[in-house]
């Protein structure tokens, strides 16, 4: 027998050729092969009467040849064969192109299945080119559920179904991974039979069950590898912290804290003082202001002896955070360093240096801080903004660069419970949910393209008082087959012909670091009126006289994401306005801006966008840190979720087999985007 870790290239008919196809579909093994599952199946078991086929649905038909097929030559490169086929209700007339084999494989008078689509005129039924096969051999295009596979470019379903079907043959499935006991609990397929069943079944029941047991299997190794996590920072230990006392730090603040800010510092003190390191999630919608939250728990770092590390995922939020959390420790002889991928070499050697020296007591970046080259002295505490960028194993190689440091990670994306589940599982979470005093809720409008005029006097009104807007386009440059306004052209338009009189910033995510960072100063400085953008500020851009936030083309983008736009204005003390235009007259996409027009609630939000977009494109990207799964889906497949988490318990106290560790490190590594 062959072993799942033997190459794709032992098969029959698997040469360089489709080996390279598959390569592109995630397949290299016979063991990748046999995991890359069917997304549906085509039921050809029902036999029908050629009378009740219906036009445009596929269905299988047993009937007899009439009469010997006559091949036509239209023209070069065409030849049509015709042929006319029977059964007890109705006659059909086949049609196939450049098929003249078909001459030779159809009997006048013999019997054979065929499967195809029908299709109809006025002059009457027929069916082009369909797969058929004697009723008297085994069945392989007809008579049989067929599956149906994602597939690339050059390689056909009924190639990879072979090879499929021959790495069956020679390869043992992957070997299994659920428990007995829980298999007979759950009454969950074995693998040998469920992997078997998944790519051959019998019956659409055999094919759900394989199908549930991959589920059920991927939600499980997933938990139990989050189970593992807690397991091993349990037996982790630390020095505790033993000077908590946040009395300088408060005194620095500009304005009292929330309820919310407090519960969630004092939840980050409690950790820190128990010598196992932290492991805590701070979530809160956009203002709830957990970045104070986070400056806390540096503080408390940092007056123990040891450095903080801060990762954002955009320059712009870490330069964003170099500015505030500079003014703000600087009284208190903090030493904030600031580490992005944009500086010279010069200028990052430097400042590694003094980082590696210890002279640095907090230091913000981006992804640059994950460089072997980026050493510290004594790191202590690691703090990731906007964790649904980073994957696991992205925190961890972070944390990795001290010894057993305490994880504080942040998101100011609402993520509803059933993503939580899976993203968080490792965390203790703590709740941001109330607003700073004086925050306003940010009333917002949707509006068609018949209003511009009135969109624009309300820009100009906000200006003329004193204020700033952002314009938000969902493209950078001009692209007819996208027929979205692009914030390239739309500034050059506003500037020259709209608001001639006014000062039009543009700011996207295609210009240089120097160049972002010079613009973002300048609007915040008040030089401009109004800053066209694309979703480059969709974080970390706080500018308090911003009053209105002006989406174009709204509907091209998540509601969850369109809500972490409109966090950007209502930052000051001026009511704040959003409004969404959109030139899409659809219902459901209507319906779906008017729910974010009805509420601020994040959370609320979230989950209405999950439901309608699906977790991958809820972030936006596949760079979202989201386990890659192959078959689960955690929206549809909640019940099953929360079964398999239930199942994987015993591994915050025990070692998962040896099998079940290797699915769990191939999982995670899937997950988790690589450092840049």
């Amino acid at each position: 027998m062959a072993k799942p870790s033997d190459p794709v290239t032992i098969l029959r008919g698997v040469g360089p050729t489709k080996a390279k196809q598959l390569e592109q579909l995630g397949i290299r093994t016979l063991g990748d092969l046999l995991c890359h599952f069917p997304r549906g199946y085509d039921d050809r078991t029902r036999l029908v009467n050629i009378a009740d086929l219906e036009a445009g649905q596929s269905a299988c038909f047993k009937a007899m040849v009439m009469n010997s097929p006559r091949t036509a030559h239209i023209r070069k490169g065409l030849d049509i064969t015709k042929v006319t086929v029977a059964d007890a209700s109705a006659r059909l007339s086949l049609t196939f192109f450049n098929q003249k084999f078909t001459a030779d494989q159809l009997t006048v008078g013999k019997e054979y299945v065929f499967f195809g689509s029908v299709s109809g005129d006025y002059f009457g039924y027929g069916m082009t080119s369909p797969v058929f096969e004697s009723p008297e051999c085994p069945p392989v295009l007809t008579r049989r559920i067929l599956p149906l596979y994602p597939l690339t470019a050059g390689l056909s379903n009924a190639a990879l179904f072979k090879a499929v079907t021959q790495a069956l043959a020679i390869c043992n499935p992957p070997e299994e991974v659920l428990p007995p006991e829980v298999l007979q609990e759950y009454h969950i397929l074995p693998a040998d039979r469920a992997y078997t069943a998944i790519h051959t079944p019998k019956t659409m029941e055999e094919a759900a069950m394989a199908k549930r047991r991959m589920i059920f299997e991927e939600f499980f190794v997933f938990s139990a590898g989050l189970a593992q996590l807690r397991r091993t920072r349990q037996t982790r230990r630390t020095a505790p912290y033993t000077d908590t006392d946040l009395t300088p730090f408060l005194a620095a603040l500009p304005f009292p804290l929330t309820g919310a800010q407090k519960r969630a510092i004092e939840d980050i003190r409690r950790d820190m003082t128990l010598g196992i390191p932290m492991n805590r999630l701070v979530q809160g919608d956009v203002g709830s202001g957990k970045t104070m939250v986070a400056a806390a728990a540096a503080f408390l770092a940092i007056r123990n002896g040891r450095q903080c590390a801060l990762m954002a995922p955009t320059e712009i939020l870490a330069e964003q955070h170099f500015a505030s959390l500079g003014k703000l420790f600087a009284p208190l002889n903090i030493r904030v360093e600031l580490l992005t991928g944009s500086l010279t070499p010069k200028e990052k050697a430097l400042r590694r240096e003094r980082i590696a020296q210890g002279e640095a007591n907090l230091v913000i970046g981006t992804h640059a801080l994950l460089t072997d080259s980026t050493r510290f002295a004594n790191l202590g505490l690691v703090i990731t903004d906007e964790q649904h960028r980073f994957g696991v194993g992205q925190r961890s190689a972070l944390g990795s660069k001290g010894e057993n440091v305490h994880l504080l990670v942040m998101s100011a994306t609402p993520i509803p419970r059933t993503l939580a589940l899976l993203m968080y599982g490792d965390l203790d979470v703590s709740l941001v949910d109330e607003l700073p005093p004086g925050r306003e809720s940010v009333d917002t409008f949707l509006v068609s393209e018949a209003l511009r005029p009135r969109i624009n006097a309300f820009i100009r009104k906000q200006v003329t008082e004193g204020h700033q807007c952002y314009v938000v386009c969902p493209a950078v440059e001009e692209n007819e087959e996208l027929g979205v306004k692009a914030a390239e052209v739309w500034a050059e338009t506003l500037q020259n012909t709209v608001f001639p009189d006014l000062c039009i910033a543009l700011l996207h995510g295609q210009m240089k670091g120097k160049e972002k960072e010079t613009v973002m100063a300048e609007f915040a400085a008040g030089k401009a009126d109004v800053l066209v953008a694309t979703t480059v500020i969709e974080v970390g851009v706080d500018v308090p006289n911003a009053t209105l936030m002006v989406i174009e083309d709204a509907d091209r983008f998540g509601l969850s994401q369109l809500h972490q736009l409109r966090g950007r204005v209502g930052r000051g003390k001026a009511k704040s306005y959003c409004i969404l235009t959109t030139r899409n007259r659809n219902p459901e996409t209507l319906a779906r801006l008017k729910a974010l027009c009805a509420t601020n609630d994040g959370f609320q939000i979230a989950q209405e966008d999950l439901k309608m977009r699906g977790p991958g494109d809820f972030f936006g990207s596949r760079q979202s840190g989201l386990p890659v799964f192959r078959c689960a889906d955690p929206m549809c497949d909640l019940e099953t979720l929360q079964q398999a988490q239930q199942a994987a318990q015993p591994y915050r106290n025990q070692a998962p087999s040896p099998a079940l560790q290797m699915r769990i490190e191939a999982l995670f590594a899937r997950s988790d985007t690589a450092p840049n």
